[in-house]
């Protein structure tokens, strides 16, 4: 029989330790800057049940929903006229009932019906979890990743939305980024610029085009909106907010002329302005911090502030994106929950952080140290200091007797073990170590004591 060739599924991915160290660096940070704004750490199941996930995400995301065959005999049970008719949308219900993720946002909507007399409003939770899609996998795109997601239920305070500026802020800081933006627009601003023109059922022909600017600048903009039904008018009056430029303040400022009769475009332009001032009493940010009306980020989930964060100076899309959104929980028969949430693109902050060389060298290191010995009395003599090292919360390994010192040399030089402790005759005799600091070649005689003092 021939050997199968061992592979992944195509979308998916095996991680090195090398890369779980990064990545894990990545995880830790945020999330303690997630528990330090006192957001609380949940899990939800892999699965969920396929009704709980059908009909979330547009018939397009329904597509991608990884389906579960039915334990058993799950043709047992199958709807025989629709697999008669070769019909696999009409007999899916009859052997599948459950699905993998989709999203983190769904199985939280979930959780919160399901727990809201447990749950204390309002709810700050933070999930970090594989999520799968079945998308076609190309560059940057996979079937099988992680989401990094903060939401906020039960709260309508725009502090929260100032707090998640100053969660980007402190969290993207921690990981060493110093250049980049945390763009914020508000969907209420967005509704106010169709008002003024009175196309407000065109919010999302207005936006899809107004959101190319940088792109195809304004004269794709103007042709796209002429090809969709607007007129050389309308777009006259809305010409000057697309092109707003000046501090936050002052594009605020021109807003507030420029939507003067729309109330909806002046609570808009009331709320980017609290936020703000969140913010300036709080801290300086090192990020920059934008007002952009050209952000519209799935403008028909989002009723309030939206965000979007870029690392500049590198080739790169969003690294963080959210928004406020009303009645998350309807879907679940609970009306009327307000959220607000944001979300950490970790594999595109992995990648800025590659390309700019921003991790740690200690992210490369798991042990500490390797204790070596020339035979079995060394080994004999090297457990209980083993023990003691790890006692004292040092990473410590003791490489297997029998091998000769330059393999054991090796095996730090490949794990990048910064220290090695080397045990032979003279050592045992005098109860002094040799410990040799591997990056720079220099060994000294210590005892165990000094060792960790000098390690630990």
């Amino acid at each position: 029989m021939a050997s199968i060739k061992p592979s992944v599924p195509k979308g998916t991915r095996d991680f090195s330790p090398a890369e779980m160290a990064k990545r894990n660096f990545i995880f830790d940070t945020i999330k303690s800057v997630f528990r330090k704004y006192g957001y609380q750490q949940i899990e939800t199941p892999s699965m969920e049940n396929l009704s709980t996930l059908t009909g979330k995400y547009g018939d397009e995301g329904d597509k991608l929903i990884f389906k579960i065959l039915n334990s058993g005999d799950y043709l047992a049970k199958a709807d025989g006229q629709a697999l008669a008719a070769r019909n696999s949308n009409a007999a899916i219900s009859s052997i599948s009932e459950k699905a993998l993720r989709y999203d983190l946002t769904v199985p939280f909507a979930r959780y919160v019906v399901q727990h809201q007399n447990e749950i204390a409003f309002p709810f700050k939770r933070f999930q970090v979890q594989p999520v799968w899609r079945a998308d076609r996998p190309q560059k940057g795109r996979y079937r099988e990743f992680y989401q990094c997601d903060a939401d906020v239920v039960g709260s309508p305070s725009l502090l929260n939305e100032a707090e998640f500026i100053l969660i980007y802020n402190e969290a993207l800081s921690k990981l060493g980024l110093t250049d980049f933006t945390i763009k914020i627009n508000n969907r209420k601003i967005l509704s106010g610029i169709a008002q003024v023109i009175d196309k407000h059922d065109s919010i999302i022909d207005l936006t899809v085009a107004i959101d190319k600017l940088d792109k195809i600048g304004l004269d794709g903009v103007t042709k796209e909106l002429l090809e969709r039904g607007f007129t050389e008018a309308d777009i006259e009056k809305i010409k000057p907010i697309i092109l707003l430029e000046g501090t936050n303040e002052e594009k605020l400022e021109s807003l507030r002329k420029a939507l003067a009769s729309s109330e909806i475009g002046l609570l808009g332009c009331d709320e980017i302005e609290k936020v703000f001032a969140y913010i300036a009493a709080c801290k300086p940010l090192n990020a920059k911090l934008e007002l952009d009306i050209t952000l519209a980020r799935g403008l028909n989930y989002y009723t309030g502030a939206i965000f979007e964060v870029k690392a500049n100076g590198v080739a790169i899309g969003s690294i963080g994106g959210g928004g406020r959104y009303d009645d998350l929980t309807g879907m679940f028969g609970l009306k009327g929950l307000t959220g607000a949430g944001i979300s950490f693109g970790a594999d595109r902050i992995y990648d800025v952080m590659e390309e700019l060389n921003l991790f740690p060298a200690s992210t490369h290191q798991s042990t500490q140290v390797l204790i070596c010995c020339f035979d079995a009395d060394g080994e004999t003599f090297a457990l209980p200091l083993l023990q003691l090292f790890r006692d004292h919360e040092l990473n410590a390994e003791l490489y297997p007797a029998g091998a000769k010192i330059k393999k054991q040399m090796d095996y730090a030089n490949s794990k990048q073990i910064p220290f090695v402790v080397i045990i032979g005759s003279e050592e045992i005799q005098t109860g002094l170590l040799s410990l040799k600091n591997m990056l720079t070649g220099e060994q000294e005689k210590l005892t165990a004591a000094a060792v960790l003092e000098k390690l630990g």
